[in-house]
């Protein structure tokens, strides 16, 4: 098995991120960011990793509330949307944090922002490479795949944690 993470490793460039701040309270290191994707690029073994640039996009509740409705049909403000790329146009995808909700779910749950928003963006880069969360059994694997991510994460210790990088004024 180690011998085909590491094939996999070697034909895997990293890839461009583009992080976009529309929550002007949240201060973060976009290196920090770009790490988290791309070490779940590079350690989690999966053969649907999209090629491509990735946009992550921190936005507020109101924000995610008209997006969520315009493309979903939803009106209730969510947690995080992935839209798919276009290998065509060499974009693997956009993630949509809302940063009210990664705030207001922390508290509740007792869970530190930077936890919280750690977890959304490993479940967005999830729905990326295939998972969904439509059904039980799919939302079990999904919780299962973030709980992987998540401690592979929390395992790296080369660089500090992405878990240092939030703040909210």
């Amino acid at each position: 098995m180690k011998k085909r993470i590491k094939k996999i490793n070697l034909k895997r460039k990293l890839r461009n991120i583009q992080v976009i701040n529309r929550c002007k309270r949240l201060k973060y290191q976009i290196s920090k960011v770009c790490s988290l994707f791309h070490f779940l690029d590079l350690n989690i073994c999966t053969d649907k990793i999209p090629d491509g640039e990735l946009s992550i996009a921190f936005i507020e509740s109101e924000e995610i509330k008209h997006l969520h409705l315009k493309y979903f049909n939803d009106s209730n403000t969510t947690d995080v949307i992935t839209f798919q790329g276009d290998n065509a146009m060499d974009f693997a995808g956009e993630i949509c944090v809302c940063i009210d909700v990664a705030q207001e779910t922390a508290f509740e749950h007792g869970n530190l922002l930077a936890e919280e928003i750690t977890l959304y963006l490993i479940h967005g880069w999830l729905h990326l490479v295939g998972y969904d969360d439509k059904s039980e059994s799919d939302r079990r694997s999904m919780r299962n795949a973030e709980k992987k991510g998540f401690s592979l994460q929390l395992l790296k210790q080369k660089q500090s944690l992405l878990l240092s990088f939030i703040q909210i004024k």
